[in-house]
């Protein structure tokens, strides 16, 4: 079984863009979603508790369509929120585009 490095996410505040770029990695099947698993493998990385239990509220805050994955800019935009909010990631720039 071979093991992937992620890059981790950036120490201080993370623009938009930098956080876009630091999920993207963990985009398995490269279809530019996110899912449950792709973000609880992302939580994980980050060393948090409970990575299973945050993704799935992740989820169920950022997945307006309910279709188990994050996409779109919408979507993106309230993901970025839950971060900043619940895991306490300072997110520098959310301009009116990511809501």
């Amino acid at each position: 079984m071979a093991f992937r490095r992620y890059r981790a996410l950036p120490q201080g505040e993370v623009t938009a863009e930098e956080f876009r770029a630091w999920l993207g990695q963990f985009d398995a099947d490269g279809d530019g979603r996110i899912s449950r698993e792709e973000l609880q493998r992302a939580l994980r990385s980050l060393n948090l508790w409970f990575a299973w239990w945050k993704a799935r509220a992740g989820l169920r805050a950022a997945d307006a369509d309910r279709d188990g994955a994050v996409a779109g800019d919408d979507e993106v935009g309230r993901l970025f929120a839950f971060a900043q909010t619940h895991l306490h990631v300072k997110i520098a720039q959310l301009g009116s585009s990511y809501y």
